[in-house]
């Protein structure tokens, strides 16, 4: 096999685990990220730091690879779209362009008759006025936020008066459903009808931010059939290259909903690395540089917990692990309140 040069934008901690799975099928990463301190670059093999905007930088780092992935999609749709005219882009620019903007990417969802909370588009203030039956809902920008950023939950028009928000950007009002449960899916998909999909996974967040997930998600049958194809109808819709993930709501009712889509690996998918014979990482790649779709096979049931903040330290002190548990260190070099650290994943 030909040396493959696989670059990788953005230097989080899906960059780091892309890196690993990369290594192990002989594939060398070179990493373009705006931090300089970025985690990833503990991992890969080259990393060139360097503004999104910067085009003399990014051509540097076309140069130097094959074919080119992302870790995270709030990219600049200008810049992967540029870099796509000299080397591939995998996934397709396109298609972060419809998920970049939640109205887009909800308008995309529905047309396939597949089932999101009921929506709004938001342009101005007075929109919200008649609204109430929309009420309570979540206001979100259009575009950027995760982790809970640019949300804005209101159970009543009053709650804007003491909420500091800016209208020129474009909002989405979503409805809140009585939520039972999360869950989300996990596929590779590797061209036509051709692709390896994981269990639904349960999940858990605290303050907005993902704190468990585990292998197998307590739900019925239906669900279970009915989330995975609804993730093989998204990624063959959008003739999706690589790992997406759709994220979905359960409400008291047992329907169905997709929250979004993650047009990469997941952070819920961490449980993968031990769990399976092939990670949603390796899959990833394997996708992306066109080589060869291994059946994926499931080892054990698993349980994730995200190390957030401070966390992570009593683990940094060489905590005794039993031999079912697996913990990676995200190796940033400063702790912050909310910030993911590393994980740990335990075999069950």
């Amino acid at each position: 096999m030909a040396e493959i040069n696989l670059g990788i934008i953005g230097g989080g901690q899906l960059g780091s685990m892309l890196s690993v799975a990369a290594k192990k099928l002989n594939i060398k990463t070179i990493i373009y990220c705006d931090d300089k301190d970025a985690p990833a670059q503990n991992f890969c093999d080259e990393f060139i730091f360097g503004s999104y905007k910067d085009r003399e930088k990014i051509i540097e780092f076309v140069n130097k690879v094959n074919i080119v992935t992302f870790e995270f999609e709030n990219i600049p749709y200008q810049t992967l779209s540029e870099i796509n005219k000299i080397k591939t882009v995998l996934p397709k620019p396109s298609i972060n362009r419809i998920i970049q903007h939640r109205l887009a990417e909800k308008d995309f969802i529905n047309k396939l008759n597949i089932r999101t909370t009921r929506y709004t588009s938001i342009e101005k203030r007075s929109d919200l006025n008649t609204l109430e039956d929309f009420l309570p809902g979540i206001l979100k920008t259009n575009t950027m936020g995760y982790d809970g950023k640019g949300q804005y939950p209101i159970k009543k028009i009053t709650d804007l008066d003491s909420l500091n928000i800016d209208f020129s950007k474009g909002y989405i009002l979503e409805k809140l459903v009585r939520l039972k449960k999360e869950i989300s899916v996990i596929i590779t998909r590797f061209g036509n009808n051709k692709y390896e999909i994981y269990e639904p996974i349960e999940n858990t967040h605290e303050n907005q931010i993902l704190k468990h997930s585990k292998i197998p998600a307590e739900i019925s049958k239906e669900i279970f059939d009915q989330s995975k194809d609804w993730a093989i109808n998204i990624a063959e819709e959008l003739k999706y290259i690589g790992t997406l993930c759709v994220e979905f709501f359960i409400d008291r009712n047992e329907n169905l909903y997709v929250n979004e889509i993650a047009p990469r690996v997941h952070n819920s998918g961490h449980l993968t690395i031990n769990a399976y014979n092939v990670s949603q990482f390796e899959n990833h790649v394997r996708a992306v540089c066109s080589l060869e779709k291994i059946p994926l096979k499931k080892f054990s049931n698993a349980k994730m917990v995200n190390l957030i903040g401070n966390q992570i330290e009593p683990y940094r002190k060489n905590m005794k692990l039993d031999d079912n548990e697996f913990f990676f260190d995200y190796l940033k070099k400063e702790i912050k309140d909310k910030r993911k650290m590393g994980h740990l994943t335990t075999l069950i």
